[in-house]
């Protein structure tokens, strides 16, 4: 199960959208993944994800795979896991609660994740620069990074992982309730 966690991560991983700014924005799966296996398994599926994408692909890049995995692997299934099961306290693993709390904790996990990443890019231009000025690796400040990352995962990206998100539950509740028997139990 980890390692379809970390492929279906991977797959989803691989659509990416240009934001304004010079960088991009995905989905991940890492609530889907969370709900499922809990957020620890979560972290390892997309670390693994992350690393494979970056090493084989180019994508994220190899000096971006710590703050990478901070922000997709420890903070978007960690806050995701925990929104889905406050939304769903006590409820049955059939309801249709179940499946907005998992699209609601998507759509809120995701953009958390994007705003740690707008909060790191914009402090790069501030921490980092040599003699000439001219920023090392991310050239936006803050005014430009936090409002272009949380734009476009606010608008667009964060729609499609809370959509993702909620229509797996709902198709896994109802042709594999097992699924969440084994793995969560009945909270």
């Amino acid at each position: 199960m980890l390692a379809i966690g970390a492929a279906f991560s991977f797959v989803i991983m691989m659509f990416n959208l240009p934001i304004p700014g010079g960088t991009t924005g995905h989905a991940v799966g890492g609530v889907l993944v969370a709900i499922l296996l809990g957020p620890w398994a979560a972290c390892i599926a997309i670390t693994v994800a992350l690393v494979i994408l970056a090493l084989l692909f180019g994508d994220g890049g190899i000096t971006a795979i710590g703050a990478n995995c901070f922000n997709m692997a420890f903070i978007l299934p960690f806050a995701g896991y925990y929104i889905y099961r406050v939304i769903s306290y006590k409820t049955l693993l059939n309801s249709k609660r179940r499946v907005i709390a998992a699209g609601i904790a998507g759509y809120l996990a995701l953009t958390l994740a994007a705003l740690f990443t707008g909060i790191e890019l914009g402090l790069q231009p501030l921490l980092y620069q040599p003699l000439s000025g001219q920023a090392f690796y991310f050239p936006y400040g803050l005014k430009v990074a936090l409002p272009v990352m949380l734009g476009g995962h606010l608008l667009a990206i964060g729609w499609v992982e809370a959509i993702m998100t909620g229509l797996v539950i709902k198709y896994l509740q109802k042709y594999s309730p097992k699924l969440f028997a084994e793995s969560r139990g009945n909270f």
